[in-house]
């Protein structure tokens, strides 16, 4: 199929524009992200130093597992279903509101309280900055939901828009709190919380319009019914993506929490750029996911072509992230050395994990069977029980290997699951075919979008 090739309904309309073309927009709009992720947090180490840096990566991941935690799987259900039947739209944008509003409001509630009662739990981070970063949280889980469904809609460049604003509007924040106005480091966080949740008001009219717009719409009313089947579908991926956060997240909180900020704050730097070499594999992901669930592609035809492309990608990215570590030094300063080791020590299992994020798109796009999310609850006991004995004795070098060995656990899980229901080798999984090599080469990638009618 030519690389412009598009997915289809059964009546030929066009539901998705180009796979690759997707990946490249998208991918380009992250890389002006990091312009904002990166220039914020080296402005807020260079102000506040480790300690500084430390509670500000704590309060940022705190709001990230409350919103990971609190969705229940919706963001993904909002894809998944709207991408099989985008007459359904308008009722799921409305259960959108509904739920992102009242779930946001009663996680910001959680973390209050938890704050109070189990102070500990945050190493030490005021209760006044938690309270202004918790605000944050219900419009913040609008966005999230806002943005799944742009994406179903194949609304890509709106997508990337909006989602590149937000590290845009903290980075312009960072400069006028921290080197404009010498303020601290709780100016800096009301400035985010109030920016985010204008941001998500604009998504929110935008997204109506567009809702309203669509053919065949059901309007734009809460569906109790609909909402009950995809809850029940949202379960199940609110299990895997909850269990990855807390690998992904928590590690740096246990670091806090026995090692002191400091070091979290070096972790931290470490932990950040490995999440980096995340993101083109993360988006790969992403846009492979409404295809998949498009076309329910059960043969995994689609996803392994996809999957061996990403193995290359990673490999190159990885081997180049190897070099670059040596640099984090001479960037954060000479108090985030350590951050070189860490780095080298987390790249085996990114590799792994970046694999991993493409290759399970094949079991949520058709239907997420059980087998997956128990894997994730086995790989987060392992996580968890390792950092807790690894972290106070060895440090953030400890949840370094502690995370390469969780990321490798989840992909040979995967990658065993993916063998045993398709039948398709590694090599065939993972390796390039020669042809496809050689279009990479004349740089005419052979990924083209599936098609229903194909499937």
């Amino acid at each position: 199929m030519p690389a412009s090739a598009t997915a289809t309904t059964s009546l030929d309309e066009p539901v998705f524009g180009s796979f690759v073309s997707g990946v490249a927009l998208t991918f380009g709009t992250r890389l002006l992200m990091l312009v904002g992720v990166f220039g914020s947090g080296l402005i807020v180490a260079r102000w506040l130093g480790p300690e500084g840096f430390g509670t500000y990566a704590v309060l940022n991941v705190t709001v990230a597992l409350a919103l990971q935690i609190g969705s229940a799987g919706l963001p993904s259900a909002n894809t998944y279903f709207i991408a099989r039947d985008r007459s359904t739209a308008g009722p799921i944008w409305a259960n959108a509101i509904v739920f992102g509003l009242s779930i946001g409001v009663l996680l910001t509630m959680v973390v209050m309280a938890l704050a109070w009662m189990k102070p500990a739990l945050f190493g030490g981070v005021s209760l006044k900055l938690l309270a202004i970063a918790a605000a944050a949280i219900p419009s913040q889980l609008l966005f999230l939901l806002a943005l799944n469904v742009l994406l179903a809609l194949d609304r890509l460049r709106q997508l990337n828009l909006f989602d590149a604003l937000l590290p845009a509007l903290v980075l312009v924040n960072v400069v006028i709190a921290l080197v404009l106005l010498h303020q601290e480091l709780f100016f800096l966080i009301l400035l985010n919380t109030v920016a985010g949740t204008l941001l998500t008001l604009v998504v929110a009219l935008y997204l109506r319009r567009v809702v309203v717009e669509q053919k065949q719409s059901r309007g734009i009313r809460p569906d109790a019914r609909l909402l009950k089947a995809m809850v029940a579908y949202g379960v199940k991926f609110y299990i895997s993506i909850m269990a990855g956060v807390i690998i992904l997240r928590t590690d740096l909180l246990i670091v806090n929490r026995f090692r002191g900020a400091a070091e979290a704050g070096v972790y931290g730097v470490a932990s950040q750029f490995s999440f980096l070499l995340l993101m083109l594999p993360g988006v790969i992901a992403t846009l492979l996911f409404p295809r998949v669930a498009a076309s329910q592609d059960t043969h995994g035809e689609f996803a392994v072509r996809v999957t061996r492309h990403a193995t290359l990608i990673m490999l190159l990215t990885c081997a180049g992230a190897a070099g670059l570590a040596f640099l984090l030094p001479f960037i954060y300063g000479a108090r985030f050395s350590d951050a070189t080791v860490q780095l080298l020590l987390l790249l085996p299992g990114i590799f792994l994990m970046g694999l991993e994020s493409v290759l399970v798109q094949h079991f949520t796009g058709t239907g997420l069977p059980m087998a997956i999310p128990v894997f994730w609850i086995v790989t987060v006991i392992c996580n968890i029980g390792l950092n807790l004995l690894v972290v106070p004795r060895f440090g953030a070098r400890g949840a370094a290997v502690t995370s390469t060995l969780s990321y490798a656990l989840i992909f040979v899980l995967v990658a065993v699951y993916f063998r045993v229901k398709t039948g398709r080798s590694a090599s065939e999984t993972f390796i390039l075919r020669i042809h496809e090599l050689r279009s990479l080469l004349r740089l005419q990638p052979a990924i083209s979008s599936p098609s229903k009618a194909s499937s």
